[in-house]
């Protein structure tokens, strides 16, 4: 935890004292070790970062006078489609793509993806955010991402992506394909990518029917969360 996230029923004194117990209580007490007098990097949730002086931890809570005074990192100027995987990987995509700063993700259908996975409780919205919590904290970030699902590939492509794609670059990561992903972006991209071996031919057809780009990252196929990383670090 490389930041303490607050929110604002932590607040305990005019905005300038709060009051944490729970997981984030036990984190400073016992992986940071903190004792009063310490400081530590803090955050309110799509709001400013700061920093935060213990006046006060022990078994029950910890409390501390915190200053916020500067702006969170900049987000990247991504929307991020991707074709919902196994739920453990999910888990994992959601928390390095809030990491890295991704801030609209799209989960949708595809013929490739296992209809039961829809009913996983990982896509519950306290779960989906638990696991964007804990990428912001590791990048010392503040701005929740948001997460939308869409269930019905074909409607969604024809009914949502238009709009979600204007003014922007809009790729699809796609095994096989000639052309390579582009690098050092200077625009805002859509990036659609597929369960593991791509999405099915006719689904990659309508995508670029819709103004998508095919592009590959090289011969390798990767697994989605290595994709994503690597996808995104390469266009920005």
């Amino acid at each position: 935890m490389n930041l303490i996230l607050l929110f604002e029923d932590d607040f305990v004194k005019d905005r300038q004292r709060v009051s944490l117990r729970g997981r984030r209580h036990e984190h400073v007490l016992n992986v940071h070790r903190a004792s009063a007098g310490d400081r530590l990097s803090v955050g309110l949730l799509n709001g400013m970062i700061g920093t935060g002086a213990v006046t006060r931890i022990d078994d029950d809570a910890l409390e501390m006078d915190i200053v916020l005074d500067r702006d969170p990192p900049p987000p990247l100027d991504v929307t991020l489609i991707l074709a919902l995987p196994r739920p453990i990987v999910l888990k994992r995509i959601l928390l390095s793509a809030s990491s890295m700063g991704v801030k609209r993700i799209v989960l949708i259908h595809s013929r490739r993806v296992e209809k039961s996975y829809w009913n996983s409780p990982v896509l519950d919205e306290k779960k989906i955010k638990e696991q964007l919590i804990l990428g912001l904290e590791q990048a010392r970030d503040t701005i929740m991402p948001e997460v939308w699902l869409r269930q019905k590939f074909k409607p969604f492509v024809e009914d949502d992506l238009p709009d979600m794609i204007k003014g922007t670059l809009p790729l699809v990561a796609h095994p096989g394909t000639s052309e390579p992903c582009p690098s050092q972006v200077n625009r805002p991209v859509t990036l659609a990518i597929g369960p593991e071996g791509g999405f099915m031919p006719y689904e990659v057809e309508m995508l670029e029917a819709a103004g998508f780009r095919s592009v590959n990252i090289g011969e390798r196929i990767l697994r989605v969360e290595t994709a994503v990383p690597v996808l995104l670090s390469k266009l920005f």
